[in-house]
């Protein structure tokens, strides 16, 4: 059935998918009374494998192969680009924390870094939306790299860490008396940049199919710092082993989706 639909609808639903999985994991915040910590980082440890993972299988192999392919230069597309998107996630992290250093803020910082970590969420969604949309792109290009399988794989992953994400948002701003009904929102609006990002990407791809090897490597880039600035620290507290072992289980995953389609 969805081999039938036109690139550009498999894209909609795919990136729709990843929304959903936000609002899923958002929606634990009616089902759970208090903030489980130890549940909470285990799924952080597992989203960050599975982004590291979609990071190279789906993203930067794909652009290599493609530079390759094209006889383009792999450091400027590939190397520049991953820098670029990591930089992209290290100067929103930045800006996020100084616009939050309001005084009214310094006598209630467990509030302040639940509403930091929201923003930060939403800012590396607009990469994970991108990484979507030049997935099927990339196949509306008729490249040999992807197939409608693998850009699926990349959706269904991403998604996957999406519920985590959406609980980690909800429930601390629960935690800090923001009302279930306000938490599940700001929960849910986090994913909503995705499938936007996602069509501006596809059309971006397609109109312009010489900087694929680029957005390709700027979303890698984009996910990495993510999983070292955001996932990984949040999910030791668990306690290293834990966090390690979730970690790999997620990698694993991610990386079975990818190669095994």
């Amino acid at each position: 059935m969805l081999e039938n639909l036109t690139p550009f609808w498999q894209c909609f639903i795919g990136a729709m998918f990843c929304f959903l999985c936000t609002t899923i994991g958002a929606t634990l915040v009616f089902m759970i009374k208090t903030e489980k910590k130890q549940l909470l980082t285990s799924l952080i440890a597992l989203a960050g494998g599975i982004m590291i993972a979609s990071s190279y299988f789906s993203l930067l192999a794909p652009a290599i192969e493609t530079c390759e392919e094209n006889n383009m230069p792999i450091y400027l597309f590939v190397a520049i680009g991953f820098l670029i998107g990591g930089l992209f996630i290290v100067l929103s992290n930045i800006i996020l924390d100084k616009f939050f250093c309001y005084e009214k803020f310094s006598k209630h910082h467990s509030f302040k870094k639940s509403i930091i970590f929201a923003g930060s969420i939403t800012f590396h969604n607009i990469p994970e939306g991108m990484a979507v949309g030049v997935a099927f792109g990339s196949l509306a290009l008729g490249t040999e790299l992807t197939t409608l399988a693998s850009a699926f794989m990349l959706a269904l992953g991403i998604g996957l860490q999406n519920i985590p994400e959406g609980v980690a948002i909800s429930l601390p701003l629960k935690a800090q008396g923001v009302s279930a009904k306000k938490s599940f929102f700001v929960g849910m609006l986090s994913g909503i940049v995705e499938p936007i990002f996602a069509i501006i990407a596809f059309f971006l791809c397609y109109l312009v199919s010489s900087i694929l090897p680029f957005l390709l490597s700027f979303a890698a880039g984009a996910m990495i710092a993510v999983a070292c600035c955001e996932i990984i620290p949040d999910a030791v507290e668990s306690g290293k082993n834990k966090a390690t072992i979730f970690l790999v289980i997620g990698f694993f995953v991610m990386a079975l989706l990818d190669t095994a389609f």
